[in-house]
């Protein structure tokens, strides 16, 4: 990108409920240098009420990107991300499912429930960065604005 462009920080919703894979996933984000402003929730529910900026989420960004476990308590991130799809507000944002087995990145494929990546965990940093730069084609950060003066 280019030093006289004008953008933001991409808006990043973590949808985790382990703290210690939260914890990873953020130092990846750091260590590959994304300027972003991560949200942290910790369950499906959590989830659905910031994506539609309900309650205390009424002034909630809008993600850029969704970055999402599919084991998760309250309402799925299974769940989440069929609400996702469904929503017309919300089918553009792009989602990266982090799970604990390969065998759900097949479920969600027989489904049809598109996702833009899947990630296994524990996530392998070097993997994680290449999956977010090229992910980058959505984000707000990569449009350019004129500069001002």
């Amino acid at each position: 990108m280019r030093q006289d462009t004008v953008g933001r920080p991409m808006e990043i919703l973590l949808v985790e409920d382990n703290l210690e894979d939260a914890r990873m996933t953020m130092e990846a984000l750091k260590q590959g240098q994304v300027q972003c402003r991560v949200s942290l929730v910790r369950d499906g529910d959590e989830a659905f009420r910031f994506l539609h900026r309900r309650d205390i989420y009424a002034r909630a960004p809008r993600p850029d990107l969704v970055l999402l476990d599919l084991k998760l308590p309250k309402r799925s991130g299974r769940q989440v991300l069929e609400e996702i799809r469904a929503s017309e507000d919300l089918s553009s944002i792009p989602v990266v499912v982090l799970t604990a087995s390969e065998i759900h990145e097949e479920i969600l494929r027989e489904e049809g429930l598109e996702v833009e990546s899947y990630m296994v965990k524990p996530v392998d940093i070097e993997q994680f960065i290449r999956v977010v730069r090229h992910l980058r084609r959505y984000w707000m950060a990569e449009i350019i604005l004129p500069a001002f003066d």
